[in-house]
């Protein structure tokens, strides 16, 4: 190969690196009345324009690596990206005793929950480069059910996406409160979820006629996405690679059809 095609190559191999997201991240703080809660906002700095965005409800350990790198990845196919903060500023369990207690005063509490969740809304809908009539929120485990309780509670969200999340409903009527669709990615086999509760929330999403998408992946058990939870099925919750690569791209499919995303560079 000569110089000149050298050159040519290495032109086309740097105008592909340019091309890929500028994606820039920083820790942001907003408030749910007095409470100080301290988030992780994700976006491609070279798009222009308002443009669709994402919550992400963190899992019961509270907000870490896990949904920030989601954060991250999204950003790079042009969303605008809040890793949400459920328990506060400086709250973050150290073990999952802990952030079993933590989680538990929530899942107890729906109101403050969905307050919490709905005070992230408002903070990314106010952001200049959110079209804010196309966010869409979604969680891992705890979070998971938090996407659930915040599409319940009516918060104009266009989708709400659950994975491997608890699915019940303590007011399954308030279903009908559902503004957007909803996507459900969920382990055939999480012991966390017994059948019953998969049935019911198909009765309480059918009753309400929500336009619902309810994906199981075979093998998996709880907090299948996530390697922290180690590759030992037996304890209920485990990493399953298959599953969360293919729960991954419904999540991108599901994504492209509720809040597609023109990118402008």
């Amino acid at each position: 190969m000569n110089l000149r095609n050298l050159m040519v190559m290495a032109a086309i191999i740097l105008s592909g690196a340019f091309a890929r997201a500028e994606v820039k991240a920083e820790t942001v703080e907003y408030k749910d009345g007095k409470t100080i809660l301290e988030g992780f906002l994700a976006y491609d700095e070279a798009i222009k324009g308002p443009r669709p965005a994402v919550i992400i409800v963190h899992q019961w350990m509270g907000l870490t690596d896990h949904e920030k790198n989601s954060a991250r990845m999204l950003a790079e196919k042009g969303y605008v990206v809040l890793a949400a903060d459920i328990y506060g500023k400086g709250k973050r369990p150290g073990n999952q005793t802990e952030a079993g207690k933590l989680a538990g005063e929530y899942k107890g509490n729906t109101k403050l929950f969905r307050e919490r969740e709905k005070a992230a809304f408002e903070f990314l809908k106010k952001n200049k480069n959110v079209d804010a009539k196309h966010i869409v929120i979604m969680g891992y485990c705890f979070g998971g059910t938090g996407a659930l309780e915040a599409a319940r509670s009516g918060l104009p969200v266009v989708g709400a996406v659950s994975v491997h999340g608890g699915l019940a409903s303590g007011k399954p009527e308030e279903a009908k409160n559902i503004k957007g669709k909803v996507l459900v990615l969920h382990g055939a086999i999480d012991p966390y979820v017994p059948t019953t509760e998969v049935e019911g929330f198909m009765k309480e999403m059918n009753d309400a006629k929500v336009d619902y998408q309810f994906i199981a992946y075979s093998g998996a058990v709880h907090a299948f996405t996530q390697k922290e939870a180690g590759n030992d099925p037996s304890k209920g919750a485990a990493y399953n690679e298959a599953a969360a690569r293919r729960s991954w791209q419904a999540l991108l499919t599901f994504l492209d059809e509720v809040a597609p995303v023109s990118v402008k560079k």
